[in-house]
Protein backbone atom coordinates (compact mmCIF):
# COMPACT_ATOMS: atom_id res chain seq x y z
CA UNK A 1 0.00 0.00 0.00
CA UNK A 2 1.63 3.53 -0.98
CA UNK A 3 0.97 6.46 0.00
CA UNK A 4 -0.32 8.32 -2.62
CA UNK A 5 -3.38 6.79 -1.59
CA UNK A 6 -3.86 8.74 1.41
CA UNK A 7 -5.70 12.01 1.32
CA UNK A 8 -3.51 14.72 0.26
CA UNK A 9 -2.99 18.19 1.89
CA UNK A 10 -4.64 20.33 0.08
CA UNK A 11 -7.80 18.07 0.84
CA UNK A 12 -7.35 17.90 4.59
CA UNK A 13 -8.55 21.07 5.19
CA UNK A 14 -12.10 20.59 3.65
CA UNK A 15 -12.28 18.59 6.87
CA UNK A 16 -13.29 22.03 8.26
CA UNK A 17 -16.37 21.74 6.02
CA UNK A 18 -18.63 18.64 6.44
CA UNK A 19 -20.80 19.75 3.67
CA UNK A 20 -18.38 19.49 0.65
CA UNK A 21 -19.54 16.72 -1.45
CA UNK A 22 -15.27 16.32 -2.31
CA UNK A 23 -15.19 14.91 1.63
CA UNK A 24 -17.63 12.42 1.37
CA UNK A 25 -16.40 11.12 -2.05
CA UNK A 26 -12.74 10.69 -0.95
CA UNK A 27 -14.14 9.30 2.51
CA UNK A 28 -15.83 6.51 0.04
CA UNK A 29 -13.31 5.51 -2.04
CA UNK A 30 -10.85 5.50 1.19
CA UNK A 31 -13.08 3.01 2.30
CA UNK A 32 -13.57 0.97 -0.92
CA UNK A 33 -9.75 0.84 -1.32
CA UNK A 34 -9.23 -0.76 2.03
CA UNK A 35 -12.13 -3.09 2.10
CA UNK A 36 -11.43 -4.36 -1.59
CA UNK A 37 -7.46 -4.53 -0.52
CA UNK A 38 -8.66 -6.92 2.23
CA UNK A 39 -11.01 -9.32 -0.31
CA UNK A 40 -13.89 -8.28 1.89
CA UNK A 41 -15.96 -10.99 0.34
CA UNK A 42 -14.06 -13.35 2.60
CA UNK A 43 -12.50 -13.38 5.56
CA UNK A 44 -8.78 -12.56 5.68
CA UNK A 45 -7.05 -12.69 8.88
CA UNK A 46 -3.60 -10.76 8.94
CA UNK A 47 -1.65 -12.70 10.45
CA UNK A 48 -2.81 -13.59 14.06
CA UNK A 49 -4.94 -15.91 15.40
CA UNK A 50 -6.70 -18.50 13.40
CA UNK A 51 -10.26 -18.87 11.51
CA UNK A 52 -12.79 -21.01 11.17
CA UNK A 53 -16.44 -21.27 10.82
CA UNK A 54 -18.77 -22.87 13.09
CA UNK A 55 -19.20 -22.75 16.72
CA UNK A 56 -16.54 -22.44 18.91
CA UNK A 57 -16.31 -24.61 22.10
CA UNK A 58 -13.62 -25.51 24.31
CA UNK A 59 -13.92 -27.67 27.38
CA UNK A 60 -12.26 -27.13 30.89
CA UNK A 61 -9.94 -30.13 30.53
CA UNK A 62 -8.91 -27.99 27.03
CA UNK A 63 -7.53 -24.65 29.08
CA UNK A 64 -5.60 -23.26 31.61
CA UNK A 65 -4.64 -19.68 33.01
CA UNK A 66 -7.31 -17.19 32.77
CA UNK A 67 -9.19 -14.71 30.30
CA UNK A 68 -9.40 -11.00 31.50
CA UNK A 69 -12.31 -8.73 30.18
CA UNK A 70 -11.91 -5.09 30.57
CA UNK A 71 -14.66 -2.67 30.20
CA UNK A 72 -12.72 0.63 30.09
CA UNK A 73 -14.53 3.27 31.76
CA UNK A 74 -14.18 5.55 28.49
CA UNK A 75 -17.45 7.99 29.63
CA UNK A 76 -19.98 7.80 27.16
CA UNK A 77 -18.43 5.56 24.67
CA UNK A 78 -16.82 1.83 24.28
CA UNK A 79 -13.71 0.17 25.10
CA UNK A 80 -13.40 -3.11 25.90
CA UNK A 81 -10.26 -5.09 26.26
CA UNK A 82 -10.09 -8.40 26.08
CA UNK A 83 -6.75 -10.55 27.35
CA UNK A 84 -6.43 -14.89 26.68
CA UNK A 85 -2.96 -15.28 27.86
CA UNK A 86 -0.01 -13.59 25.64
CA UNK A 87 -2.60 -12.77 23.21
CA UNK A 88 -4.88 -9.67 23.07
CA UNK A 89 -8.05 -7.86 21.24
CA UNK A 90 -9.52 -4.81 21.68
CA UNK A 91 -13.03 -4.21 21.04
CA UNK A 92 -13.74 0.01 20.40
CA UNK A 93 -11.59 2.72 21.63
CA UNK A 94 -13.84 5.13 22.93
CA UNK A 95 -13.99 9.02 22.28
CA UNK A 96 -11.54 11.41 20.49
CA UNK A 97 -10.97 12.92 23.70
CA UNK A 98 -10.09 9.14 25.30
CA UNK A 99 -8.26 7.71 23.02
CA UNK A 100 -4.85 8.15 24.74
CA UNK A 101 -6.22 7.25 27.74
CA UNK A 102 -7.16 4.07 25.97
CA UNK A 103 -3.30 3.81 25.02
CA UNK A 104 -2.11 4.60 28.52
CA UNK A 105 -4.34 2.11 30.25
CA UNK A 106 -3.22 -0.90 27.59
CA UNK A 107 0.29 0.14 28.03
CA UNK A 108 0.49 0.44 31.40
CA UNK A 109 -0.98 -3.50 31.00
CA UNK A 110 3.06 -4.17 29.55
CA UNK A 111 0.65 -4.61 25.73
CA UNK A 112 2.43 -3.84 22.57
CA UNK A 113 0.57 -5.87 20.20
CA UNK A 114 -3.34 -6.59 19.63
CA UNK A 115 -4.35 -9.81 17.65
CA UNK A 116 -7.22 -8.00 16.99
CA UNK A 117 -8.68 -4.55 16.73
CA UNK A 118 -12.62 -4.44 15.98
CA UNK A 119 -14.25 -1.11 15.55
CA UNK A 120 -18.03 -2.14 15.79
CA UNK A 121 -18.99 0.73 13.86
CA UNK A 122 -18.03 4.42 12.51
CA UNK A 123 -19.61 6.71 15.64
CA UNK A 124 -17.28 8.73 17.64
CA UNK A 125 -17.89 7.54 20.74
CA UNK A 126 -16.65 3.71 19.25
CA UNK A 127 -14.00 4.66 17.30
CA UNK A 128 -12.47 8.41 18.30
CA UNK A 129 -9.97 6.85 19.89
CA UNK A 130 -8.80 4.06 16.80
CA UNK A 131 -6.24 6.30 15.21
CA UNK A 132 -4.45 6.46 18.54
CA UNK A 133 -4.50 2.57 18.99
CA UNK A 134 -3.35 1.96 15.41
CA UNK A 135 -0.83 4.48 15.46
CA UNK A 136 0.80 2.92 19.10
CA UNK A 137 0.56 -1.08 18.65
CA UNK A 138 1.38 -3.59 16.46
CA UNK A 139 -1.83 -4.67 14.91
CA UNK A 140 -2.79 -8.39 13.63
CA UNK A 141 -6.38 -8.34 12.01
CA UNK A 142 -8.71 -5.69 11.91
CA UNK A 143 -12.59 -6.11 11.72
CA UNK A 144 -14.92 -3.63 10.89
CA UNK A 145 -18.34 -3.19 8.90
CA UNK A 146 -18.54 -2.45 5.56
CA UNK A 147 -19.64 0.98 5.74
CA UNK A 148 -18.69 4.40 4.45
CA UNK A 149 -18.93 7.74 6.66
CA UNK A 150 -17.61 11.37 6.22
CA UNK A 151 -17.16 12.36 9.32
CA UNK A 152 -13.44 13.65 10.70
CA UNK A 153 -12.74 10.86 13.11
CA UNK A 154 -13.69 8.07 10.61
CA UNK A 155 -11.54 9.80 8.04
CA UNK A 156 -8.87 9.53 10.33
CA UNK A 157 -9.03 5.98 11.29
CA UNK A 158 -8.83 5.27 7.49
CA UNK A 159 -5.48 7.65 7.35
CA UNK A 160 -4.00 6.11 10.57
CA UNK A 161 -4.62 2.31 9.16
CA UNK A 162 -3.03 2.93 5.38
CA UNK A 163 -0.21 5.06 7.52
CA UNK A 164 0.68 0.96 8.92
CA UNK A 165 -0.28 -0.95 5.82
CA UNK A 166 -3.35 -2.44 7.49
CA UNK A 167 -6.17 -3.93 5.75
CA UNK A 168 -9.55 -4.37 6.84
CA UNK A 169 -11.71 -7.69 7.39
CA UNK A 170 -15.57 -7.61 6.91
CA UNK A 171 -17.47 -9.34 9.61
CA UNK A 172 -19.25 -12.68 8.58
CA UNK A 173 -21.43 -13.99 10.98
CA UNK A 174 -20.53 -17.71 12.40
CA UNK A 175 -16.84 -17.10 11.60
CA UNK A 176 -14.77 -18.30 14.80
CA UNK A 177 -11.12 -16.41 15.39
CA UNK A 178 -9.30 -17.91 18.14
CA UNK A 179 -7.74 -15.49 20.79
CA UNK A 180 -4.91 -17.91 22.83
CA UNK A 181 -6.77 -20.08 24.37
CA UNK A 182 -10.79 -18.06 24.10
CA UNK A 183 -12.30 -17.94 21.09
CA UNK A 184 -15.03 -15.53 19.61
CA UNK A 185 -18.13 -15.87 17.13
CA UNK A 186 -18.60 -13.33 14.88
CA UNK A 187 -22.76 -12.33 15.21
CA UNK A 188 -23.59 -9.43 13.54
CA UNK A 189 -24.55 -7.86 11.60
CA UNK A 190 -26.39 -10.36 9.19
CA UNK A 191 -26.27 -10.01 4.97
CA UNK A 192 -29.87 -8.70 5.54
CA UNK A 193 -29.60 -6.48 8.10
CA UNK A 194 -26.38 -5.15 6.61
CA UNK A 195 -28.45 -4.41 3.67
CA UNK A 196 -31.07 -2.70 5.13
CA UNK A 197 -29.16 -0.30 7.61
CA UNK A 198 -26.45 0.65 5.03
CA UNK A 199 -29.61 1.86 2.49
CA UNK A 200 -31.13 4.03 5.49
CA UNK A 201 -28.05 5.47 6.80
CA UNK A 202 -28.10 2.96 10.20
CA UNK A 203 -24.96 2.78 11.75
CA UNK A 204 -25.71 1.28 14.68
CA UNK A 205 -27.38 -1.72 13.26
CA UNK A 206 -24.23 -2.21 11.44
CA UNK A 207 -22.41 -2.58 14.80
CA UNK A 208 -20.01 -6.04 14.88
CA UNK A 209 -21.34 -7.91 17.85
CA UNK A 210 -19.55 -10.75 18.62
CA UNK A 211 -19.30 -13.87 21.10
CA UNK A 212 -16.52 -14.60 23.34
CA UNK A 213 -15.51 -18.28 24.79
CA UNK A 214 -13.22 -19.61 27.34
CA UNK A 215 -14.11 -23.29 28.98
CA UNK A 216 -17.60 -23.12 30.49
CA UNK A 217 -17.60 -18.98 30.59
CA UNK A 218 -19.16 -16.60 27.80
CA UNK A 219 -19.05 -12.94 27.27
CA UNK A 220 -22.13 -11.32 24.46
CA UNK A 221 -21.11 -7.74 23.38
CA UNK A 222 -22.11 -6.03 19.98
CA UNK A 223 -21.87 -2.48 20.21
CA UNK A 224 -24.56 -0.48 19.42
CA UNK A 225 -26.73 -3.06 17.72
CA UNK A 226 -30.83 -1.61 18.32
CA UNK A 227 -33.24 -4.66 18.47
CA UNK A 228 -33.56 -4.55 14.37
CA UNK A 229 -29.91 -6.41 14.60
CA UNK A 230 -30.70 -8.00 17.68
CA UNK A 231 -33.78 -10.03 16.39
CA UNK A 232 -31.98 -11.20 13.24
CA UNK A 233 -28.94 -12.74 15.71
CA UNK A 234 -31.39 -14.52 17.29
CA UNK A 235 -33.17 -16.06 14.46
CA UNK A 236 -29.95 -16.56 12.62
CA UNK A 237 -29.57 -19.98 15.31
CA UNK A 238 -25.87 -19.07 16.41
CA UNK A 239 -25.17 -19.74 19.96
CA UNK A 240 -25.91 -17.11 22.29
CA UNK A 241 -26.38 -17.90 26.01
CA UNK A 242 -23.95 -15.95 28.33
CA UNK A 243 -22.95 -15.35 31.33
CA UNK A 244 -22.24 -11.36 30.66
CA UNK A 245 -23.92 -9.42 28.11
CA UNK A 246 -22.70 -6.24 27.28
CA UNK A 247 -25.75 -3.88 26.97
CA UNK A 248 -25.86 -2.91 23.45
CA UNK A 249 -26.58 1.47 22.44
CA UNK A 250 -25.32 1.83 26.18
CA UNK A 251 -28.50 0.63 28.00
CA UNK A 252 -30.62 2.37 25.85
CA UNK A 253 -34.52 1.00 25.14
CA UNK A 254 -33.59 0.65 21.61
CA UNK A 255 -31.48 -1.94 22.42
CA UNK A 256 -31.76 -5.21 24.87
CA UNK A 257 -35.24 -6.01 23.23
CA UNK A 258 -37.02 -9.51 25.04
CA UNK A 259 -35.84 -12.18 22.64
CA UNK A 260 -32.32 -11.20 22.17
CA UNK A 261 -32.73 -10.86 26.28
CA UNK A 262 -33.90 -14.09 26.62
CA UNK A 263 -31.48 -16.00 24.30
CA UNK A 264 -28.40 -14.66 26.29
CA UNK A 265 -30.06 -14.87 29.84
CA UNK A 266 -27.31 -13.53 31.40
CA UNK A 267 -26.09 -12.92 34.99
CA UNK A 268 -24.54 -10.48 34.52
CA UNK A 269 -25.12 -6.71 32.07
CA UNK A 270 -22.57 -4.65 31.52
CA UNK A 271 -23.43 -0.65 31.06
CA UNK A 272 -20.85 1.38 29.66
CA UNK A 273 -21.71 4.78 29.74
CA UNK A 274 -20.87 8.19 30.93
CA UNK A 275 -22.28 9.94 34.22
CA UNK A 276 -25.06 12.18 33.77
CA UNK A 277 -24.69 11.83 30.55
CA UNK A 278 -27.58 13.76 27.81
CA UNK A 279 -28.72 10.66 26.61
CA UNK A 280 -30.06 9.45 29.67
CA UNK A 281 -28.93 6.01 29.81
CA UNK A 282 -29.18 3.66 30.81
CA UNK A 283 -32.76 4.00 30.03
CA UNK A 284 -35.27 2.92 32.89
CA UNK A 285 -37.05 0.39 30.37
CA UNK A 286 -33.90 -1.24 29.96
CA UNK A 287 -33.13 -1.15 33.72
CA UNK A 288 -36.66 -2.32 35.04
CA UNK A 289 -36.32 -4.78 32.25
CA UNK A 290 -32.69 -6.24 34.23
CA UNK A 291 -34.32 -6.03 37.49
CA UNK A 292 -37.31 -8.26 36.61
CA UNK A 293 -35.12 -11.02 35.52
CA UNK A 294 -32.68 -10.82 38.78
CA UNK A 295 -29.68 -9.37 35.95
CA UNK A 296 -26.72 -7.76 38.31
CA UNK A 297 -25.54 -4.48 36.73
CA UNK A 298 -22.23 -3.24 36.73
CA UNK A 299 -21.74 0.21 35.22
CA UNK A 300 -18.82 2.12 34.45
CA UNK A 301 -20.34 5.45 35.31
CA UNK A 302 -20.67 4.73 38.87
CA UNK A 303 -18.08 1.87 39.49
CA UNK A 304 -15.32 2.93 36.65
CA UNK A 305 -13.37 0.42 34.53
CA UNK A 306 -14.68 -2.95 35.09
CA UNK A 307 -12.41 -6.10 34.91
CA UNK A 308 -13.94 -10.02 34.90
CA UNK A 309 -11.38 -12.42 35.09
CA UNK A 310 -12.36 -15.83 34.32
CA UNK A 311 -11.04 -19.10 34.96
CA UNK A 312 -13.31 -21.20 32.84
CA UNK A 313 -15.96 -21.82 35.15
CA UNK A 314 -15.73 -18.80 37.78
CA UNK A 315 -15.98 -14.78 37.01
CA UNK A 316 -14.38 -12.74 39.29
CA UNK A 317 -15.44 -8.80 39.06
CA UNK A 318 -13.20 -5.79 39.98
CA UNK A 319 -14.14 -2.50 39.83
CA UNK A 320 -12.63 1.00 39.47
CA UNK A 321 -14.11 1.30 43.52
CA UNK A 322 -11.90 -2.05 44.47
CA UNK A 323 -15.21 -3.78 45.27
CA UNK A 324 -14.83 -7.09 44.12
CA UNK A 325 -17.06 -10.27 43.66
CA UNK A 326 -17.26 -13.83 42.27
CA UNK A 327 -20.16 -14.89 39.63
CA UNK A 328 -20.59 -18.07 37.14
CA UNK A 329 -20.28 -21.80 37.40
CA UNK A 330 -18.69 -23.73 40.39
CA UNK A 331 -16.92 -27.04 39.34
CA UNK A 332 -16.35 -29.05 41.63
CA UNK A 333 -12.56 -28.55 41.80
CA UNK A 334 -12.64 -24.79 41.80
CA UNK A 335 -14.94 -25.25 45.00
CA UNK A 336 -12.75 -26.99 46.81
CA UNK A 337 -10.48 -24.04 46.57
CA UNK A 338 -12.62 -22.32 48.75
CA UNK A 339 -14.45 -19.78 46.01
CA UNK A 340 -17.74 -18.99 46.42
CA UNK A 341 -20.55 -17.00 45.17
CA UNK A 342 -21.70 -14.19 47.84
CA UNK A 343 -24.58 -14.60 50.37
CA UNK A 344 -28.09 -14.37 49.20
CA UNK A 345 -30.68 -12.72 50.97
CA UNK A 346 -34.24 -11.84 50.03
CA UNK A 347 -35.56 -8.79 48.42
CA UNK A 348 -38.37 -6.34 47.70
CA UNK A 349 -37.21 -4.37 44.71
CA UNK A 350 -39.48 -1.33 44.34
CA UNK A 351 -39.49 -0.70 40.58
CA UNK A 352 -40.92 2.84 40.87
CA UNK A 353 -38.73 4.90 43.44
CA UNK A 354 -35.65 2.51 42.27
CA UNK A 355 -35.45 1.66 46.85
CA UNK A 356 -35.51 -2.27 48.00
CA UNK A 357 -36.36 -2.99 51.23
CA UNK A 358 -36.32 -5.97 53.39
CA UNK A 359 -39.69 -8.66 53.01
CA UNK A 360 -41.02 -7.30 56.65
CA UNK A 361 -40.09 -3.58 56.16
CA UNK A 362 -43.61 -1.85 56.54
CA UNK A 363 -42.93 -0.08 53.03
CA UNK A 364 -43.48 -2.96 51.46
CA UNK A 365 -46.84 -3.24 52.07
CA UNK A 366 -47.97 0.01 50.84
CA UNK A 367 -46.52 -0.47 47.74
CA UNK A 368 -48.28 -1.33 44.53
CA UNK A 369 -48.05 -4.91 43.77
CA UNK A 370 -47.42 -3.70 39.77
CA UNK A 371 -44.16 -1.50 41.48
CA UNK A 372 -42.87 -4.57 43.59
CA UNK A 373 -40.22 -7.33 42.48
CA UNK A 374 -38.72 -9.98 44.37
CA UNK A 375 -34.80 -10.49 44.53
CA UNK A 376 -33.19 -13.23 45.69
CA UNK A 377 -29.11 -12.50 45.85
CA UNK A 378 -26.76 -10.38 47.65
CA UNK A 379 -26.78 -6.75 48.57
CA UNK A 380 -23.90 -5.90 46.24
CA UNK A 381 -26.21 -6.97 43.39
CA UNK A 382 -28.93 -5.27 43.86
CA UNK A 383 -26.92 -1.92 44.74
CA UNK A 384 -25.13 -2.99 41.16
CA UNK A 385 -28.94 -3.11 39.49
CA UNK A 386 -28.99 0.78 40.25
CA UNK A 387 -31.39 0.57 43.37
CA UNK A 388 -30.53 2.35 47.25
CA UNK A 389 -31.38 0.72 50.17
CA UNK A 390 -34.50 2.06 52.23
CA UNK A 391 -33.35 4.49 55.14
CA UNK A 392 -36.44 3.30 57.42
CA UNK A 393 -35.17 -1.21 57.07
CA UNK A 394 -31.37 -0.39 56.26
CA UNK A 395 -31.26 -3.83 54.12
Amino acid sequence: MKKQHKIPDKFRKSRLHPQLPLRAVLSFFLCAFLLSASGCTGIQPSGSGSVSSGDEGNTLQDISGTVKVHFIDVGQGDSILIQSGKECMLVDAGTNETGAEVVRYLKSLGISRLAYLIGTHPHEDHIGGMDDVIHSFDIGTVIMPDVSHTTRTYEDVLDALIDKDLKVTKPVPGTVYQLGEASFTILSPTEEVEQQAAAAGDLNNLSVGLRLTFGANAFVMCGDAETLSEEAIVESGLTLKADVLKLGHHGSSTSTCDSFLQAVSPSIAVVSCGKDNSYGHPHRETMDKLAAEGITVYRTDEQGTLTATSDGSVITWNTGSGASADTGILSDESASEGKTIADSNSYVLNKNSMKFHLPDCSSVEKMKESNKIYFDGSRDEVIGMGYAPCSQCNP
